[in-house]
């Protein structure tokens, strides 16, 4: 379920963004210690990891190329599936790629009336006991 997200220029440090996102929501560190964050082979460098590691975060992430295979990376084949089937969900079934927002307002209000649909179909679903979590569907009329 998205607890949080950011909209960046495709430019933009993922690094950077992510620790902004901490400075700017707290609560994210200190409501859930010792929390394990997944990210792609782009949150790497050390200075970036001592931080997370001094906000007692656990990193799990692909090695890159020349590093040694890195702890948890027995779990990323399994975690892609469900990770691209929530980016599928955003893109086909939310039309999250055509949003139709002219401004930058325009689009940020677009892309969060998306991510609340999927969040509140999430925990509809998990509440009413449905086979699927992730879906929309039974809602489309």
């Amino acid at each position: 379920m998205p607890v949080t997200f950011a909209l960046t220029g495709a430019k933009a440090d993922e690094r950077q963004t992510l620790l902004a996102m901490f400075d700017v929501e707290p609560g994210l560190l200190s409501d859930r210690v010792g929390q394990t964050l997944i990210g792609d082979k782009n949150y790497f460098g050390a200075a970036f990891e001592r931080q997370l590691a001094e906000w007692e975060l656990r990193l799990l992430r692909p090695a890159r190329k020349g590093e040694p295979e890195r702890a948890g990376a027995q779990l990323f084949k399994p975690l892609r599936q469900v990770i691209e089937s929530v980016n599928e969900t955003f893109k086909c079934q939310l039309d999250l790629e055509r949003h139709r927002g002219r401004t930058p307002g325009g689009v940020i209000v677009r892309v969060l009336q998306r991510i609340l649909a999927l969040t509140a179909a999430i925990w509809h679903n998990d509440h009413t006991g449905q086979p699927v979590m992730r879906t929309l569907t039974a809602y489309d009329h």
